[in-house]
């Protein structure tokens, strides 16, 4: 009985401590299918919580010009999509995130711009693999779990 109570503890203590390593780098996925459909046809549909609501309404008022790109919807789409982003934002329903740390009263525009994200890349990638990856804002050229909503570089 011993031997399986031991069994049973260790097993469990691996398999949570997968569970704690894999959810300190997981943000829930897009998984809104129009916003999906739209956002990915371009770049990897970025994880809401990336951001708080005002950045994300401020870039779906101005798809005109999306970073250099004409990204403009029908007003239907655009405002459907525009409000998943900000049910799930980082700030939505007033909880806390990682994410709002160090934008205060700022509307960040780009995600790369964001201190956690610059913390989290500016001193472990090297030049040869943002040479690779083609753009900061290519998260699955590192991280082949992003579009799940897993961040983990290992």
């Amino acid at each position: 009985m011993f031997k399986k109570t031991l069994l049973a503890v260790t097993l469990g203590s691996v398999v949570f401590g997968q569970f704690a390593r894999a959810d300190g780098d997981y943000v829930p996925p897009v998984k809104h299918a129009l916003t999906q459909e739209e956002c990915s046809a371009c770049h990897m549909a970025f994880p809401p919580a990336f951001l708080p609501a005002r950045s994300w309404s401020k870039i779906m008022n101005t798809l005109e010009d999306h970073f250099g790109e004409d990204a403009s919807l029908d007003e239907t789409s655009r405002q459907e999509i525009e409000d998943y982003l900000a049910t799930h934002a980082a700030d939505a329903g007033n909880r806390s995130s990682r994410f709002l740390r160090s934008i205060a009263g700022t509307t960040p525009m780009r995600i790369t711009d964001l201190g956690w994200w610059q913390r989290e890349h500016n001193h472990e990638v090297s030049q040869r693999m943002w040479d690779k990856a083609g753009s900061k804002s290519n998260c699955t050229a590192c991280h082949r779990g992003a579009e799940r909503g897993y961040f983990d570089d290992d």
